[in-house]
């Protein structure tokens, strides 16, 4: 429940920051343009997200023979929440993670990396399978689509407006605190946009971990699994793209040393929670604290 309310709360924040933007240098219109703009291609992404993403990670698809085990514990959880089978994918990568992605239940993938299936046992296993199938339940692909589409809506707004293409109130522009406010705003809200988009991110991350082990009712065994993942990530480089790193379990690019983490100004450029904290909010969960 915090995780979801934190995310709501991100979403209108991130809302009420567009809208009061789009007022102050474009007017209404300046601003609906550029969120009808960002909106459709984002509209598209959103259809065809899934197979961006597995193309991008070089996945391809795998038979019930080839990966038994996860398609027996997938069938389980799915059968057992109620959920359509999802298909199953295999990346050819040393380093330990999955992901999942799709935009509904009925058009989810999982995908899974050679890394993973050596050093998880079963439970473990089982636990980062029901994270993943937790983000397909919570529809956070959709979540993530319309936080990106507000973000690219107001970087587009922020563009049109450095290049003079926004029409506003002339007086207003002619005034010099107008014009400094304008300026600040061009530089900064992006950035505002994309931290505030980032947050989203770890916050589902978070609710992916709880309601993943409340579908297992093992926190300890998907905690046990992060650890290895903490390692293993920080150890073996997979690089993928870094529009798609957010999707995976564990961030992918921690041993590129590409993206933010630990404490302070770092943490609020990860796309992942530091896995410590997770796993100690699982820890908390399962001894009945959380």
């Amino acid at each position: 429940m915090r995780n979801n309310l934190k995310t709501l709360t991100l979403m209108a924040v991130l809302g009420a920051l567009f809208v009061l933007v789009g007022q102050l240098i474009g007017g209404t219109s300046g601003a609906i343009t550029a969120l009808v703009i960002a909106g459709g291609i984002n509209f598209l992404m959103y259809f065809f997200s899934d197979k961006i993403a597995l193309a991008s990670t070089g996945a391809k698809p795998v038979e019930e023979h080839e990966l038994p085990d996860v398609y027996s514990i997938v069938r389980s959880l799915t059968q057992r929440e109620n959920m359509p089978m999802p298909r199953i994918y295999l990346i050819p990568s040393a380093q330990p993670n999955a992901f999942a992605t799709g935009r509904s239940p009925r058009h989810a993938a999982v995908a899974v990396t050679t890394g993973i299936m050596q050093i998880m046992d079963l439970r473990e296993l089982e636990g980062v399978l029901a994270h993943e199938l937790s983000h397909v339940r919570n529809r956070d692909v959709l979540i993530a689509t319309i936080a990106a589409t507000v973000a690219a809506a107001l970087s587009f707004l922020m563009r049109l407006a450095l290049w003079g293409g926004l029409s506003g109130d002339n007086q207003r522009h002619n005034n010099p605190i107008s014009l400094v406010i304008g300026l600040i705003s061009i530089i900064l809200a992006p950035l505002a946009a994309m931290v505030i988009q980032l947050a989203i991110s770890r916050a589902r991350e978070f609710e992916a971990d709880r309601s993943g082990a409340e579908m297992t009712g093992s926190p300890l065994a998907l905690a046990r699994a992060l650890e290895k993942l903490e390692a293993g990530t920080a150890r073996i480089p997979m690089p993928v793209n870094p529009s798609t790193a957010q999707l995976f379990i564990a961030d992918p690019l921690k041993a590129l040393g590409r993206t933010g983490g630990g404490g302070g100004i770092g943490r609020l450029f990860s796309t992942h929670p530091p896995i410590p904290e997770r796993v100690q909010r699982l820890t908390d969960m399962a001894q009945g604290i959380r």
